[in-house]
């Protein structure tokens, strides 16, 4: 069933050409002129790659360090003990516990967007919060199992994303709020794209990036060309 828009959004919708392949200035700039909700907007990205995500060699999956922030305050668990605790309280971490952060988790707190965790954490965490982290669940491949647990927390803090393949071959993530000036998100979209374009599977054929489409939370999506966002993210 195809989706309706509210006018606002039609009208948006009309005031450019939807078809149009910008580049990334002419993206970000025509993002925030359409972000007209009485929030602020995050701004998100959708990254269709040509790769089968049902193949393990094919996967894209990663973090990224946005050189201006999300704009979001992200509230991060740490579970951790002894020196590596206070490490993590040391370095902003919301809530920082071994067993009895386990529990409450277990209990069902779930007021935090990130899990991270030393190593030594991770046998407990993995048997008692399997499934009920999910997603959130601390993983290496994303940096969030690691020994230098207050790096990791900082990087989060400051605007650290992760990109991951879906099952339909898109990439989806944020790339900042639309309060940001157009140069602040240009930066941030060059940037994730160029961590996407050095994530390139070796077993990837073809067409590497097949469409990217920039959007706000509330606004109509805006085209970018693959073509002329490539080159420039891979030397950025």
């Amino acid at each position: 069933m195809a989706k309706s828009h509210g006018k606002k959004y039609t009208e948006l919708a009309k005031s450019f050409d939807r078809n149009k392949l910008h580049d990334i200035t002419e993206a970000t700039a025509t993002v925030k002129r359409c972000a007209t909700a009485k929030f602020d907007e995050t701004v998100e990205i959708h990254v269709r790659l040509g790769v089968d995500p049902k193949k393990s060699d094919q996967n894209v999956r990663g973090t990224v360090l946005l050189p201006n922030g999300t704009g979001r305050t992200v509230r991060v668990i740490a579970f951790a003990k002894g020196d590596k605790a206070k490490e993590a309280e040391a370095a902003g971490a919301d809530v920082v516990g071994d067993q009895e952060l386990i529990d409450r988790v277990k209990a069902g707190f779930t007021e935090f967007d990130v899990a991270v965790a030393t190593p030594d954490m991770m046998g407990a965490v993995g048997s008692n919060l399997g499934r009920i982290l999910a997603q959130k669940m601390p993983n290496p491949k994303s940096g969030t199992v690691t020994p230098n647990i207050g790096a990791a927390i900082r990087d989060i803090k400051a605007g650290k994303v992760e990109y991951r393949l879906d099952k339909t071959g898109i990439v989806h993530t944020i790339v900042g709020k639309a309060s940001f000036g157009e140069q602040q998100l240009a930066e941030n979209v060059a940037t994730l794209l160029d961590a996407i374009v050095r994530a390139k599977p070796s077993a990837a054929k073809g067409t590497y990036i097949r469409s990217v489409t920039l959007t706000s939370t509330m606004g109509p999506g805006v085209k970018l060309d693959p073509n002329r966002v490539k080159p420039t993210a891979a030397t950025s």
